[in-house]
């Protein structure tokens, strides 16, 4: 019997399939108990070939619910169902999600998805050739369709010496989804939506050895990924010298300069329905950079000449395709002239896009850290304001405006 203290917490349950990554939903479901989450879990039969009982059971807390003929009084696959907040399942394999697809009831996880009116996630983890295979991308179309989202597998080392599309995305990026849906984000209500998100500081050479940047750490534009992956959406991240763990269910493209987060956007923006420009763009490049390490101690003190980047927000807003939502981000100062905000202003005014996120900057704010406080505004509504609040927060109301606008 659950305490009252037990009763007041979320409940997730963890359904795991018969993969190899099922090893990996120790991790996730010992993340989600140290959240103050209860965590019920519920393997199927293959998944215990690769993973005990006992492990679930320990960091958990809770029996492991395995069996449909187990607790028949209890009607566990209803009982089960009606008690939880939100349901992953990790590793969802090309199986389970066939099973769930053509509504099979044929084991107790399959059984409570059937019963589930909460928010189900689904991760998926196969080799390429399974999650590429015509009838998965059928399956995996219909889940989308009634509502479930389907996270987009990880790129990365497979078993064996495979390599490719089809890896389970870290737990720690898993147990975000979780939260976002525990927060009421229950509807995906991005699905069949591509957006792009920008993330991180561009640099720009001196010399072989130093930069020029800025103090971006990418947490932001992560977190606007993670939670429009979170919400069903196709999500492309542009991130540029970010050493963050990719957010689960998240195409990541890596840059570095502000000439190759240019070249990743025009591959990727003229199909997406909404570009979010959260990355801190460098303003200018080394003229002449230097081919070789610049010595000191020559008696001579070299000077940088610098030249201008391309204005990435205006091309974006220029080459823009119909119904496309375009947000911009703008770290800003007040001085002696006017604030933050109004410098905000003068910059949606130039830019022209739909929304603009205001940070202020001053102070330490903002960079590399885990929370942030933001004003967004648009030419056409009133600003919104958004309190000192964990970055996950900030992305959920920037999402919220943009579906506004489709």
């Amino acid at each position: 019997m659950q305490s009252a203290a037990a009763a007041e917490r979320p409940t997730v349950l963890v359904g795991v399939a018969g993969g190899i990554a099922a090893f990996k939903a120790l991790e996730l479901v010992r993340l989600l108990s140290e959240d103050g989450i209860e965590v019920h879990v519920l393997p199927t039969l293959s998944a215990l070939r690769f993973v005990g009982e006992a492990s679930f059971a320990a960091l958990s807390g809770n029996p492991v619910h395995t069996d449909v003929w187990a607790d028949v009084h209890n009607v566990p696959h209803v009982s089960l169902a009606r008690s939880a907040d939100a349901i992953i399942v990790v590793p969802a394999t090309a199986d389970l999600m066939a099973r769930a697809a053509h509504g099979r009831a044929d084991d107790l996880l399959t059984a409570t998805l059937l019963t589930a009116t909460c928010p189900v996630i689904l991760s998926p983890a196969m080799h390429t050739e399974m999650w590429e295979n015509a009838a998965t991308v059928a399956n995996v179309a219909t889940l989308r369709g009634r509502g479930i989202v389907v996270l987009e597998p990880a790129v990365g080392r497979l078993t064996g010496v495979d390599s490719g599309k089809g890896r389970l995305p870290d737990p720690a990026a898993l147990a975000v989804v979780v939260r976002h849906a525990l927060r009421g984000g229950s509807k995906a209500d991005l699905a069949g939506k591509h957006v792009v998100v920008t993330a991180g500081g561009t640099r720009e050479a001196i010399d072989p050895v130093r930069y020029i940047g800025n103090r971006s750490s990418g947490k932001q534009g992560y977190a606007l990924a993670a939670v429009a992956a979170a919400r069903g959406a196709r999500v492309t991240l542009i991130a540029a010298n970010s050493h963050l763990a990719d957010p689960a269910g998240v195409d990541v493209v890596r840059v570095s300069t502000t000439s190759e987060m240019q070249a990743a956007l025009q591959a990727a923006a003229p199909l997406a329905d909404a570009v979010v420009m959260a990355a801190a763009v460098s303003d200018f490049h080394v003229q002449d950079a230097s081919t070789t390490k610049i010595k000191k101690g020559s008696g001579v003190h070299p000077t940088i000449e610098l030249a201008e980047n391309p204005d990435l927000l205006e091309g974006l807003v220029a080459a823009r395709t119909p119904g496309q939502v375009i947000v911009g981000f703008a770290a800003e100062t007040g001085d002696s002239h006017t604030d933050a905000i109004e410098y905000g202003r003068q910059k949606l005014a130039r830019k022209g896009c739909d929304l603009l996120v205001i940070n202020d900057v001053a102070n330490g704010k903002a960079f590399e850290r885990d929370d942030n406080a933001v004003t967004i505004i648009s030419a056409d509504q009133e600003p919104v304001e958004v309190p000192l609040s964990n970055k996950e927060v900030i992305a959920e109301t920037v999402w919220h405006l943009v579906i506004s606008r489709f």
